[in-house]
């Protein structure tokens, strides 16, 4: 499994912060940011390679969360939230199977950030009663 990262111009500096934290963890991170993108082409870049391996998750971060989340929920099959606390981060892995979060850089902190992106690579899917949701996400794209 590997971790895709991305970020636009406002979330570089925290991108590399949630990087660096993963990495120290033993995970393994894909960073994907171009210079100069905007959040649209880095969100399609990180759903590019989660989509490659089933076993891939993703995680964006720009100024506010907002906009990487719309473009992610456009994308066949791609389950995604908004986070900025850990506990809803563990959850929308362990009950929605998230494959991507989308994170503001001027939402959260850079501890919270950390835990955020702990929460989200290192929760497991739950399945069982949660996939009926699931399948039905996934029929709506």
């Amino acid at each position: 499994m590997a971790v895709v990262i991305g970020a636009d111009k406002a979330g570089v500096e925290l991108k590399n912060i949630i990087k660096a934290y993963l990495t120290e963890l033993g995970h393994e991170v894909k960073d994907v940011e171009k210079e100069d993108s905007d959040f649209v082409d880095v969100t399609l870049a990180v759903a590019k390679e989660v989509v490659a391996d089933e076993k891939n998750l993703g995680i964006v971060v720009d100024a506010y969360g907002a906009g990487p989340f719309m473009v992610a929920t456009k994308i066949k099959g791609m389950v995604a939230a908004e986070v900025s606390d850990e506990r809803s981060a563990y959850m929308t892995r362990g009950h929605n199977n998230s494959r991507i979060i989308t994170i503001g850089s001027e939402i959260v902190g850079q501890g919270v950030a950390k835990n955020i992106a702990k929460g989200f690579v290192e929760g497991e899917y739950e399945g069982g009663r949660h996939q009926i949701r699931v399948d039905m996400l996934n029929k709506m794209c």
